[in-house]
């Protein structure tokens, strides 16, 4: 068993970004050839302080890897493409506080008030 875990640990590495963490693994099959795990990870902290993980996993084999990686370039090639390489979403942003209501409602009376007679 000792020698089995061992081959688990081949090669990793970790992409931390904000709440979320990738893991990229690189393991052993019984035959003793080698595959990639790609793991997300998402901490989420409950109300009273206390949090947990919640975790995606994919595996990918070598017969994969060239059309995963194809796809992966097109795919993210069509979004730098579309969007530019800025992040929009305030969410992503390391920084982002989500900002309270203060219960301030703007009504369309604020707003200058012009009639069409005026004109």
């Amino acid at each position: 068993m000792a020698e089995r875990i061992e081959q688990e640990e081949i090669f990793s590495q970790v992409l931390r970004a904000g709440r979320r963490t990738y893991f990229f693994d690189v393991r052993a099959t019984k035959a003793d050839d080698y595959y990639l795990t790609v793991t997300e990870s998402k901490k989420f902290t409950h109300d009273d302080g206390t949090f947990h993980y919640q975790k995606h996993k994919i595996y990918l084999y070598k017969e994969d890897f060239a059309d995963f990686h194809e796809m992966l370039q097109k795919a993210t090639d069509y979004i730098v493409t579309e969007k530019g390489d800025e992040v929009i979403s305030e969410r992503h942003q390391k920084d982002f506080k989500k900002e309270e209501n203060s219960g301030e409602i703007k009504s369309a009376q604020s707003f200058t008030d012009v009639s069409f007679d005026d004109i």
